[in-house]
């Protein structure tokens, strides 16, 4: 569909010019140095490079006041969460509390932490930007409506450029270094989930039911890929096919380069929604659903591996590290699987819902669970 609004909107009269044959460097986010963004990577694979350990322990926990809907993100032995009571945690790995910082309004989208500094939104709609090292405001960022997913972090060569979505029908392009809106990109709906970056693309799903990618380098929008009436979590990305679920109850896998849809799922009894993001590993993408069951899927054809029934509705994401996956759901339940077969390998009953992925790091698994409580499990 034609419209104007499909350009990006220049502000203050500045017109900024990027060539498409520029040199782009993506900030690398290395398995072994933490889970620094949500999905632990630049395009929200959910793979860890650290093993998940096999029955675990738990090492510790810590209250975080209000419900936890934030995915934590780590790096440095350094854990970052947001709180319902709106204060930005940061928690050493070993559970002690480092420092706090109250934003003024609830928080449920992740952070990503980059360059020593820490970029969290809340629901009021303003992006912070935080000292890792001490909690300090470096600057605020002020969009229309709420901001409830993480900020992703592209480069087009010369400085780091936030990319984050907001209820107010836009994605927002902000200089990390300054704070400094660039542009933004307007979509009929909300923007609920996090963007997911490869090849130069932001591509992420919109509550306009459309996968929208963005050409960072040239500067413009490409037609939008019907996919539902409602697109609430992130795509997963992997050699040019986006990987996504949808509120109708389908997992759609896209050629996003192309624009073509190369298979899609339902399951015609149930129709359920898909609320969480894919995990991907090898030939294998992994997702939970409502309908309480997570789902192992052959990528390239959309067979079902297996499915395992966890005994309530599924809106974390799963991870895995190859071996295992780790899920939670919303009885309070943490699960790992074997990742061929789908058996449970072990379970801890939290007694209250997980809404939030994990994170992994150096062994240990760390979640937030909706009483407010931070878990830390390991060996």
């Amino acid at each position: 569909m034609n419209r104007t609004c499909h350009t990006f909107y220049l502000l203050q009269g500045i017109i900024i010019f990027i060539s498409i044959h520029a040199i782009t460097a993506i900030p690398s986010f290395a398995m072994d140095s933490g889970w620094r963004i949500f999905r632990g990577d630049k395009q929200l694979t959910g793979l860890s490079g650290s093993p998940i350990p096999s029955n675990p322990e738990l090492l510790w926990t810590f209250d975080a006041g209000l419900e936890i809907k934030s995915t934590p993100v780590i790096y440095d032995s350094r854990i970052i969460i947001g709180s319902g009571n709106g204060t930005v945690y940061c928690v050493s790995i070993d559970g002690d509390l480092l420092w706090q910082f109250d934003t003024g309004n609830t928080i449920e989208a992740p952070a990503l932490i980059h360059n020593g500094r820490v970029y969290i939104g809340n629901l009021h709609g303003t992006l912070f930007c935080l000292e890792l090292e001490d909690g300090s405001l470096i600057w605020q960022y002020e969009s229309d409506n709420q901001i409830a997913a993480a900020p992703n972090i592209w480069s087009d060569g010369n400085r780091d450029i936030l990319l984050v979505g907001s209820y107010d029908y836009y994605l927002h392009a902000i200089d990390a270094e300054s704070g400094q809106a660039l542009w933004k990109y307007e979509l009929y709906h909300y923007l609920h989930s996090a963007v997911a970056i490869e090849n130069d693309l932001a591509v992420f799903g919109g509550c306009d039911g459309y996968l929208h990618r963005v050409d960072l380098l040239r500067g413009d929008g490409l037609p939008e890929i019907e996919i539902a009436s409602y697109v609430a979590g992130s795509p997963a990305l992997e050699n040019g096919i986006a990987y996504i679920g949808d509120y109708d109850g389908r997992f759609t896998a896209v050629d996003y380069l192309k624009g073509e849809i190369l298979w899609s799922w339902t399951d015609d009894d149930r129709k359920l929604p898909f609320v969480a993001s894919p995990a991907i590993y090898d030939n294998m993408v992994i997702i939970g659903n409502r309908d309480r069951f997570v789902y192992n899927f052959d990528k390239n054809t959309g067979e079902v591996q297996w499915r395992t029934n966890t005994g309530s509705r599924v809106e974390s994401s799963a991870v895995t590290d190859g071996n295992r996956v780790l899920v939670g759901n919303m009885r309070g339940d943490i699960l790992l699987l074997d990742i061929d077969t789908g058996r449970r390998e072990w379970v801890f009953e939290t007694g209250s819902a997980v809404s939030g992925s994990p994170a992994i790091y150096e062994n240990r698994i760390i979640l937030g669970t909706t009483d407010g409580t931070v878990w830390c499990f390991g060996k």
